[in-house]
């Protein structure tokens, strides 16, 4: 049986780009993919749908509406991928009883805030330009991951390189769990 996976998109959700087409295609054969619209999540108007509007209304209480929902939602341990907000909503909802397995989280926002980090591995990619990276002093305090991406900006998730990198460490790790016992 294949592992849960569950995707938070960034606040765009599948309106902005179809790199979310590329993750699925290489992981949907080996993983239970469940997507979640991370904008939806928060319950976002999209009616001015520009970057300073999403970002705003997300800060402003949007991420405690994700993470309530999110909470709500999903009961059974998963594996997580998300990307930007998606991040940092599933960052704070493990840390208030979100089941995860892992979480692997490609440019969250202002994690460099949280005090807390999840009870669960944890892996974050940064790309190089990011502002509000968090210290590996910070990384150490809560137990994650970080690797920081030469030449890239928080959309680096959408690049293909990125993807493939993602999407490669992703299988390669729950095929080393799935042969572990043999």
């Amino acid at each position: 049986m294949a592992e849960r996976l569950v995707i938070l998109s960034d606040l765009w959700g599948p309106r902005k780009g179809l790199w979310i087409t590329s993750y699925l295609g290489y992981l949907q054969q080996y993983f239970d993919i469940t997507y979640h619209d991370t904008s939806q999540l928060a319950d976002l108007d999209l009616s001015h749908p520009t970057a300073q509007a999403l970002t705003a209304a997300f800060v402003d209480g949007g991420s405690e509406r994700a993470v309530k929902n999110l909470l709500s939602r999903e009961v059974q341990p998963a594996h997580y991928l998300t990307f930007c907000a998606g991040g940092t909503v599933v960052w704070k909802a493990i840390t208030e009883g979100l089941p995860a397995k892992s979480l692997y989280a490609i440019s969250p926002m202002n994690l460099h805030r949280e005090a807390d980090g999840p009870d669960c591995p944890s892996k974050i990619l940064y790309g190089e330009y990011m502002e509000d990276k968090p210290s590996q002093k910070w990384a150490a305090r809560t137990g994650t991951a970080i690797e920081v991406i030469p030449r890239f900006g928080r959309e680096m998730y959408s690049d293909e390189k990125v993807i493939q990198k993602v999407c490669q460490e992703l299988l390669e790790e729950s095929l080393r769990k799935q042969y572990q016992g043999l």
